[in-house]
Formats: C-alpha cells, sequence, structure tokens
C-alpha cells in the first residue's frame, strides 16, 4: 500500500432476531434483520514493514482481536500499521468486533492493501464470525442460516435510534444456553416475523416495523437488572418498544427523525455508568447513489 486510510466501521441494531434450532456443528440457526448505524470504530490502516502492527485504545482488546485475525485471514505477502479506536461498546450486542473485522475485508477488496491472494471473502468472513458476512453488504439485510445467507434490503430508511448501552456485558452462550432451557416451536419461513419486517422496512413503513420488532433473547437477558433498568429508561423517557440488540446488553429504541430521536435522548434520566448514543441508520455508497 502506497498510503493511508480511515476506515469506518458502523455498528449493528437487530430489529428483529429470530432463534431457530441446532444446526450441523451446534450452531444454533437464526433469522435476522440488522441494519448498520452510524455509531463507527475507526481504523487507521498505513503502510509498515514485513508484519502487521496492530494497536488498540482499549488495552483489554489488544490480544488476538478479530482485526488481526482478519488480516491474517488474507495472507498477505507485506506488512501494515493498524489502530483501532474503540467507538462501540464491547459485549453489547452491536456487533462491533465482527464490523471491525469485515472492514479490514472490504479494504482489501477496494485495493487498500498490495497483492492480495483470490479468497472467497463471505467463507472468509464466515470462519471469523457470525455476524462478519452481514457487514460485507453495507446496508439493512436479512440474515439467515448461521449468518452465511445475507439478503440486502436495499437502502435503508432515513431513521434514527436512542442506544442505551448498560453497565454489563451478557455472554452469548449463556444466553442461548437459557434460551434453550424451555422447548421452542417450530418456526416456519413463510410465517417469519423477519421476513415481513423487512418487507416493511423496504417500504419504510415505520409504524409496521414497530409493530413487528421481536427479539427472543428479549425475556432472557432482561431479567438482568441492569439491562431491565436500561429498558425502563427509555420507556420513561416516551420511548415505542424499547427493544434489544443481539443478546445484549444494548437496548435501543427507533424514531422517524433526528430530532424526535435528540428529544428523546434528553428526556433520559441519566444514571451513572449508562451510557447513550444518539445514532442514524447508515448505507454504504453502492445503496446511496
Amino acid at each position: 500500500m502506497k498510503a493511508g486510510v480511515t476506515l469506518q466501521a458502523p455498528a449493528k441494531l437487530n430489529l428483529s432476531l429470530e432463534v431457530l434450532g441446532r444446526v450441523a456443528g451446534g450452531l444454533h440457526g437464526v433469522r435476522s434483520v440488522m441494519v448498520p448505524v452510524d455509531l463507527c470504530d475507526e481504523l487507521e490502516i498505513s503502510p509498515g514493514g514485513e508484519a502487521l502492527q496492530f494497536l488498540c485504545d482499549d488495552p483489554a482488546l489488544q490480544s488476538d482481536n478479530l482485526v488481526e485475525r482478519a488480516y491474517r485471514s488474507l495472507d498477505l505477502r507485506s506488512g501494515a500499521k493498524i489502530g483501532l479506536r474503540k467507538n462501540i461498546p464491547v459485549q453489547a450486542g452491536l456487533g462491533g468486533g465482527s464490523s471491525d473485522a469485515a472492514a479490514i475485508l472490504l479494504a482489501a477488496q477496494r485495493g487498500v492493501f498490495d497483492s492480495v491472494p483470490q479468497i472467497d471473502y463471505v467463507q472468509a468472513a464466515m470462519e471469523l464470525g457470525s455476524d462478519v458476512p452481514f457487514f460485507l453488504v453495507e446496508t439493512a439485510a436479512l440474515v439467515e442460516g448461521t449468518g452465511e445467507r445475507v439478503t440486502a434490503l436495499g437502502k435503508a430508511p432515513d431513521w434514527h435510534a436512542v442506544v442505551v448501552k448498560p453497565p454489563v456485558s451478557i455472554s452469548t452462550r449463556d444466553a442461548y444456553s437459557a434460551l434453550d432451557e424451555n422447548e421452542r416451536g417450530s418456526r416456519p419461513r413463510n410465517a417469519s416475523v423477519s421476513l415481513s419486517l423487512g418487507e416493511a422496512l423496504q417500504r419504510g413503513d415505520f409504524d409496521r416495523v414497530i409493530e413487528l420488532q421481536q427479539n427472543d433473547f428479549f425475556d432472557v437477558v432482561t431479567s438482568t437488572a441492569e439491562v431491565a433498568q436500561a429498558i425502563e429508561m427509555l420507556r420513561e423517557a416516551g420511548a415505542r418498544k424499547p427493544m434489544l440488540s443481539g443478546s445484549g446488553s444494548a437496548v435501543y429504541a427507533l424514531t422517524r427523525t433526528a430530532a424526535e430521536r435528540d428529544k428523546l435522548a434528553e428526556r433520559i434520566v441519566t444514571v451513572p455508568e449508562f451510557e447513550i448514543f444518539a445514532c442514524a441508520f447508515r448505507s454504504g455508497a453502492a445503496w446511496t447513489r
């Protein structure tokens, strides 16, 4: 590479999340409508020596970061310096680590690195994590299988969200284990709430999207006191249907406009150690031309 670049890696919100039965390898199948938002990590990439030099502003994320793993998956013949500035809360269900990894794969696709061998980018993304393929499409999408089947839904509407991150981390493995303790019925695809929500999103039908929002982890995860408190903070501020993203711990509420979002955020009674973010739906350049 001849010059440095700065990349943005967006967070995501799950507008729906249906957890299906186990498939090969012991993973759960899912159906989910996901949308990127403009709460972003930043990656600065510049020419380096013969090996990767990686630095993260959060020392806890310095070791075996997904950025390093994504870079190694490219099997590059030259080195680089990569600095990661974390703005997306970790272990929050917002997909920050997966988005960081996808940003490296997208950079390779766009010629940022020299001499990238021919690779299957979707396969590389799947090997890095189940949410990574979603971030390759850079817009709202229906995600199925174990994350490998991603159907882009076109340009995301110009909607907004207020995100509240409570001071607690949720183990995805523990959330799945808790969900598996109760028997759940079959989920035929033709009756999927995620498919209906995806169609409503494409029509820009805000009220229908709100009506259809669903997350199978909601009852399990909101039994955690801090997450329940974050939900209540949004409700008391006047939010419509606060929802969990991923397996948490972040929760959010949608608004049509930035003005509605900002008023909602202002009405939230702030509590120490609870983080509040105002953000907007985001689509990459290919979807906004």
